[in-house]
């Protein structure tokens, strides 16, 4: 449905490393500044853990308002990391309420306090609302191009072509710029 181009995903997947597909499948990609998606997981359970005891639930809650709901970790990724922690001494859990609580053993604080993980919620690009007016921009632009040629005259499509072209590469550029690489977008389109 949504072509080789993505993996079969929908582009927005992209955005988020642990999108999900269903039970037992992962989208996304693993790679990244933040690493996968494991990674994120477990630095998010680490931090949230370090500040007060919480439930797998309220560490997704919690993660997902500390990215601006740009991340939160899935119920498949959090327990899973739980349990792995919890097995190398660095986590505890106690029912509570009808509720299992999580905490920091003193070897976790220890190891946190030791090896601060990122945050995998500050390094987030944007808002939600920016992403949001992001894709509708790219929605009405797509619009426009799919008029074009259907109506266009075959100069009309080739100047369309032409200025989709050279708008790609500039927002390619856009990226490069931070980097300090070429400005015309060949180089970030390469990688």
């Amino acid at each position: 449905m949504y072509g080789r181009r993505h993996g079969g995903r929908p582009p927005f997947a992209l955005l988020d490393p642990e999108f999900s597909f269903g039970p037992g499948r992962r989208g996304g990609s693993r790679g990244g500044r933040r690493g996968g998606g494991f990674g994120r997981t477990r630095a998010a359970v680490l931090l949230l853990l370090a500040e007060e005891p919480r439930s797998g639930h309220q560490i997704i809650q919690e993660a997902g308002e500390r990215s601006g709901g740009l991340w939160s970790p899935r119920p498949g990724a959090v327990y899973p990391t739980l349990q792995q922690l919890a097995d190398e001494g660095l986590v505890r859990g106690e029912e509570s309420e009808g509720r299992r609580i999580f905490t920091l053993t003193d070897e976790g604080r220890a190891h946190v306090e030791a090896e601060p993980p990122t945050a995998p919620w500050t390094d987030a690009p944007a808002g939600p609302g920016d992403l949001a007016e992001v894709l509708k921009d790219a929605a009405r632009i797509g619009t426009a191009l799919v008029q074009v040629a259907r109506d266009g005259t075959p100069e009309q499509l080739a100047e369309a072509r032409r200025l989709a072209d050279d708008t790609r590469r500039r927002l390619y550029g856009i990226l490069s710029e931070d980097r300090g690489e070429p400005t015309d977008g060949t180089a970030a389109e390469e990688k």
